[in-house]
């Protein structure tokens, strides 16, 4: 049985590293993708994790499935494809501000077919986990929901982190009507305090919770930036604030804190409906600290605490 299955992209992140001697930019390869970096904390915390998706059969596809073999991550789901190729994302950073091109004209990750999930990992997780980059094109988009109402059927919770990149959309009104139409499954959720308005009608934290508990998530979680993070489901409401960190890299500040909510839930089995305000309180204060950990490091996969390390700092 696994903890948490997560389904969705992994791909290759190439940052900026320095200048050459002729004065051309450098890139870093580094193991990428959402879903992908929540599963790497979970197994950092010590959680029992299994990725769905597809890679090339190419350099970049064997670094991946090597960096979540040695991260611990089960890649049986992890389908290698000799037709099309790795997904690339070249990362340019501007006063600290991250902005994405995309090498995606089919990329792999795109092309997961619904009869290559593997069922017996879905149907063996305690929570399926998945974001909105495999929602872009068919025919990921259609294994996605497959794997989703799979899931559900099996009595697994489900949860839905959505991550905006304009560039991978035709339309903000496509990228809107596709991320919102996952929220009738999905029993836990995060969005960020820049996703309120795409993913509701409204840009205030705590309405945008409120209009997504009206359509049945169960437990919301709004990240607020510096100012830590609100959990409101229908009986509580609280909000935690993280300390001040040195930060080296923001990448994968969102995946490491979403894999610290997610190892409390499979932790005590909670249900997400009935989370008390001190268990709340717990879980968001732990989720902080993952977070203000990783993003005193370089790289996202690389830079996922421990759960010593984890304690220590509470």
């Amino acid at each position: 049985m696994f903890d948490v299955t997560a389904l969705g992209e992994v791909l290759i992140d190439f940052t900026p590293c320095g200048k050459s001697e002729a004065g051309m930019n450098l890139f870093e390869q580094n193991p990428g993708g959402a879903p992908a970096n929540v599963l790497a904390a979970l197994c950092n915390l010590g959680f029992k994790t299994a990725f769905i998706g597809k890679v090339g059969d190419d350099m970049h596809g064997a670094l991946l499935k090597d960096t979540l073999d040695k991260a611990g991550i089960d890649t049986e789901g992890l389908i290698v494809d000799d037709t099309v190729f790795t997904t690339l994302a070249f990362v340019s950073l501007k006063d600290g501000e991250r902005t994405f091109s995309f090498a995606r004209k089919p990329g792999a990750d795109t092309q997961l077919r619904p009869e290559e999930v593997k069922e017996e990992i879905v149907k063996n997780t305690r929570i399926f986990h998945c974001g909105s980059l495999s929602l872009t094109d068919e025919p990921a988009r259609s294994a996605t929901f497959h794997a989703i109402k799979m899931a559900k059927e099996s009595g697994a919770f489900i949860s839905y982190d959505p991550n905006y990149r304009a560039p991978l959309w035709n339309s903000v009104e496509e990228a809107k009507a596709q991320m919102r139409s996952v929220i009738p499954y999905a029993d836990i959720m995060k969005i960020s305090d820049e996703e309120t308005a795409l993913l509701t009608d409204y840009s205030d934290p705590k309405e945008a919770a409120q209009a997504l508990l009206d359509q049945g998530v169960k437990c919301v979680v709004v990240t607020l930036g510096k100012d830590g993070a609100l959990m409101k489901t229908a009986q509580i409401e609280i909000v935690e604030k993280g300390k001040e960190r040195k930060v080296v890299d923001t990448t994968g500040a969102g995946d490491s804190f979403w894999g610290g909510i997610l190892s409390r839930f499979a932790k005590d089995g909670t249900n997400p409906a009935e989370i008390t305000e001190e268990k709340a309180r717990e879980y968001v204060r732990f989720a902080n600290a993952v977070a203000g950990l990783c993003v005193e490091k370089r790289g996202a996969i690389p830079a996922m605490p421990t759960l010593e390390q984890v304690l220590a700092e509470l």
